[in-house]
This record gives C-alpha cells, structure tokens and sequence, in this order.
C-alpha cells in the first residue's frame, strides 16, 4: 500500500475560559441608586507568545445611576480596556510560524453585579471566550496505484430520442400563411 501526505490547516489546540473581572469607575455626581448596567461593543484579537495565547480587547459600559436623592439621573460611559492570557493545550506539535488565532465570545460581557462605594460605582462583568489555534498539519492518505478503468458513456439512445422529436415537429409548409 501506497501513502501520500497532504498538508493542510487543522484546529490543533481549543478551549474555552469564563472570566468575572472587577472595574471602578468613579463618577462627577455621588451616586444615590444605580440603575442600570450595560456592555456595548465588545471588540476582541488574540495573538501567541512564547507558547501562549493573549487576548487583547475592549468593551463599552454604560452606568446609569441617580444622584441628588435620586431627583436626577446620568448615565456615565466608560471603554475599559483588558489583556487576558491563556495556556491552550495543542492536539499535535507544528513547526509553523503561521499559526492562526481564533477568538469567539461564547457568552458577550455583562455585568452581574454594581455596588456604590463613595463618589465612584463598582461592578462586576462576567464573559465567556472560546480559543481556537489554527496551523499546518500532515494528513497521511492511503492512495490506489492501479488507475481505474474509464466508463464509456454512450448517449446515443438520447440523440436518437432528440431527432425523432424534431422531426415529428416540424412541418413541410412552415412558411405557408394562416388563413
């Protein structure tokens, strides 16, 4: 038996990690009640270095809050900025240097949790990445020496059927008038 190699790009190494990060962001007005919470935004790339993954990426928040005894309300807009680093455990060992790094939000940031500690407002964002690397591999085929044999096509019942169909159809007065 006879084997070939063929390269190809494969999912070598994947995984998924949940991450619950911490901000404050301090705000102009001492806060009295907070709102409302949301993440807008969300921007995200990874990159490899020295044997991990670091994922670089943005989100919007938008703190809603009263203030003055919640006789007024604001809402105080923030990018917040993160690096994450991760450790994903490859399938099989590459030589290349052009490895591919696929970032997913299996779960978009949201904030679980927002706390009003003095003149600024805690919370909590949680998220959800999924982690794919994509590289060169080898797939080994098994492959037939022998050439198979080539089919005859014969098609000559269907232009038999085409001609007689013409022929049926066509007239010899087809230039003659209608009365």
């Amino acid at each position: 038996m006879a084997y070939k190699e063929i390269v190809t790009k494969a999912v070598l190494g994947k995984g998924k990690k949940y991450y619950q990060n911490s901000y404050t962001i301090n705000v102009p007005n001492t806060p009295s009640t907070v709102l409302g919470c949301w993440v807008i935004n969300h921007k995200f790339k990874g990159r490899e270095a020295n044997g991990k993954i670091i994922i670089d990426g943005s989100f919007d928040v938008n703190l809603w809050y009263s203030y003055e005894n919640d006789t007024k309300t604001t809402v105080q807009t923030e990018t917040i900025t993160y690096n994450e680093t991760v450790t994903v455990k490859q399938k099989e060992t590459t030589d290349s240097n052009t490895k591919d790094i696929i970032i997913r939000s299996l779960k978009q940031p949201s904030c679980s949790n927002a706390t009003i500690i003095a003149n600024s407002i805690k919370f909590d964002i949680e998220k959800e990445l999924g982690i794919e690397i994509v590289g060169d591999t080898k797939v080994k085929v098994q492959i037939e020496e022998e050439e198979e044999p080539w089919d005859i096509i014969d098609d000559t019942e269907y232009n038999d059927q085409i001609d007689k169909e013409i022929s049926e159809e066509v007239t010899d007065n087809y230039l003659k008038k209608e009365e």
